[in-house]
């Protein structure tokens, strides 16, 4: 089976580093007219050079996806520059640690804001657009989090389990017009944003001895499951969430497989 994507337009928020710059990179290889936004003015000037460099196709915008004003303004360019707007991912995302008795409103607020409201203002942006063109796909991330919680993660885990029914409710309300909305859980993909490679060697073994298939999630095998989920391949999958995660305790001591 051959996935094409080629000539269709896609949204990546937080596309400019990490695990969104992957999305976004995996995308544009496959022909997608692919843009990004972002928060940070360096990293989009970063990928500006780089699709340059490769001769990939796209476009780059500041935007802090708390500021509906904005996006508007970001959503209004794409369409006037490509027509349309076939696939939006919903990246960009951050942590809010701590236990709740001293948890801050403000940690609390900026987690909740970015993770679940800012997926929600992109969503409310889009979903005109791919009404009026009777297609479309929106993929958010949600966590292994939203499955499982972990201690001092109570924002994070709300945040999260939040995308994972405000991805429900989407996929029902959009289903008409055959736009498919889906999220997914990441299990340990180490990033800037976890130092999950960077820990000591003992507390690394001791959380990948969670995982069935034992070994770090690479970037690429979520950006390989975005390029199916918005393919035409996948236009029977809607209202889900897809665990990618290694199969994190898929049995309660999966490690012990490995002893």
């Amino acid at each position: 089976m051959q996935i094409d994507l080629s000539g269709k337009v896609a949204i990546v928020t937080g596309g400019g580093k990490g695990i969104g710059k992957e999305i976004l990179f995996k995308l544009a290889r496959e022909g997608v007219y692919s843009v990004a936004i972002d928060v940070s003015q360096p990293d989009l000037y970063d990928v500006a050079d780089e699709f340059a460099n490769e001769g990939l196709q796209g476009t780059q915008f500041i935007c802090d996806i708390r500021d509906s004003e904005r996006i508007a303004e970001v959503v209004d360019q794409v369409v006037k520059k490509y027509g349309r707007i076939d696939i939006l991912i919903n990246n960009a995302g951050v942590t809010g640690d701590g236990p709740v008795e001293t948890l801050s409103e403000e940690t609390w607020d900026f987690c909740l804001d970015v993770n679940l409201k800012g997926t929600f203002l992109m969503c409310k942006a889009v979903a005109p657009i791919m009404k009026t063109q009777k297609s479309g796909r929106i993929i958010n991330t949600a966590s292994f989090a939203a499955i499982i919680p972990t201690i001092n993660g109570s924002a994070y885990g709300a945040s999260k389990s939040g995308v994972r029914h405000f991805t429900r409710v989407l996929a029902g309300e959009l289903g008409p017009w055959g736009i498919t909305v889906n999220c997914y859980a990441a299990g340990m993909v180490p990033s800037t944003l976890n130092g999950f490679a960077e820990l000591p060697e003992d507390q690394q073994n001791r959380l990948l001895d969670t995982l069935t298939i034992r070994k770090w999630g690479e970037k690429e095998d979520i950006a390989n499951l975005i390029c199916f989920l918005s393919s035409d391949a996948a236009g029977y999958i809607t209202g889900t969430m897809i665990d990618i995660s290694g199969g994190k305790y898929a049995t309660q001591f999966p490690g012990n497989a490995y002893k």
